[in-house]
């Protein structure tokens, strides 16, 4: 019996950009037939992945993504008087050997692909260049660098996956939807202007801008669904609950104060969640986002914020009532309302991966 955890979160942002398109435009959704803000899964996961928050809890179990893993080890083989028309050759067959990506045509020691590696991981790397300097043979199955079950709370969350080496993908337990607003939304722009300083005050300059622009913003309430797997994050940590619990807390932490980076400079877009419904359970899981086919403000509401909840937890007890509740234990996180907490939210986390049966 599989025990999910199930967040379904409101949170309010004004003017912003939190996600945007090669265009750099907010980026949109349209969902019953109106235009939404959207923010992706993956700027979400990104944010939650490398935030304090979460790095600080997972301390000695967090991953490192990149391409150029290899560049220390041509750096330590160099410094212990490899010759450099040896190295890329060397060092490649460790990148090919374990696929850890296509070599780029330019750079062989370096892959196309990103490849997500744990601490232990990396300490295997580096452990390599002892191994390169002695020419050690390499046995034909031999993993050089890459563990099945790396010992890594952010890739035990959002999982991994080398194209050429399933062996050592990694089956996410977290899933994160799109969060989108719960009411039509029209992206606007903004006009602006940067003042030269040294040509304003020259009296006898001309009064233009030093340079003109636009920028693209758009602000409402955002729903997001996330759907945590307890069981399998336990099994990707190999049992280790202990972890498991502390990546699942720092997880819900991140989920509820953390915001996307993009152009908060521009923006200050930082925010909390206004309001959160957890639930825990081993019936199959759902999103509810159907709550919001028909926008709020449809009919004329003038209180998003709770017409958003309303719709929510309506739309909630329909299916509950329809399918039978899917959640044994529930909690409510409402700002407003001045109900629950965050270390509730966080201690239903930790029910869950206590639930888990090793």
């Amino acid at each position: 019996m599989t025990t999910f955890l199930q967040l379904h979160v409101l949170t309010t942002y004004a003017a912003s950009n939190l996600n945007r398109d090669d265009t750099g435009r907010p980026k949109t959704l349209s969902f019953g037939g109106v235009d939404r803000l959207r923010v992706s899964s993956q700027s979400l996961k990104r944010a939650f992945r490398t935030s304090d928050v979460f790095a600080e809890a997972t301390a000695g179990a967090h991953g490192t993504r990149s391409n150029t893993f290899t560049d220390a080890l041509v750096a330590l083989l160099r410094k212990r008087g490899v010759p450099d028309a040896d190295i890329p050759g060397r060092v490649s067959a460790i990148v090919e050997k374990d696929k850890l990506g296509k070599p780029k045509k330019d750079n062989i020691a370096h892959t196309e692909q990103l490849v997500h590696l744990g601490p232990e991981e990396l300490a295997r790397l580096d452990a390599l260049a002892d191994r390169l300097v002695a020419g050690d043979e390499f046995a034909d199955k031999e993993a050089l660098v890459l563990v099945q079950k790396p010992r890594a709370a952010d890739i035990a969350l959002f999982g991994r996956m080398l194209a050429d080496n399933p062996l050592y993908n990694v089956e996410a337990a977290a899933q994160v939807a799109h969060a989108f607003t719960t009411h039509r939304v029209s992206v606007e722009d903004d006009f602006y202007t940067a003042v030269d300083d040294l040509k304003s005050a020259n009296r006898e300059a001309d009064r233009g801008a030093g340079f003109i622009g636009v920028a693209e913003y758009g602000a409402g309430i955002f729903y997001l669904y996330v759907c945590l797997d307890a069981d399998q994050l336990v099994r990707n940590l190999s049992g280790e609950k202990k972890l498991a619990s502390v990546a699942a807390e720092a997880f819900v932490e991140a989920i509820a104060t953390v915001s996307p980076k993009g152009k908060q400079n521009s923006f200050a877009s930082r925010a909390y969640a206004s309001f959160a419904l957890g639930e825990l359970g081993s019936r199959s899981p759902r999103s509810l986002a159907a709550a919001f086919v028909k926008p709020v403000g449809a009919d004329g509401e003038n209180d998003f914020d709770g017409a958003s909840k309303k719709k929510l937890t309506d739309l909630r007890g329909s299916f509950d009532k329809v399918y039978g509740q899917c959640w044994n234990k529930e909690l409510v996180m409402d700002v407003a309302a001045g109900q629950g907490s965050l270390a509730s939210l966080k201690s239903l986390a930790r029910e869950a991966i206590d639930a888990v049966k090793i």
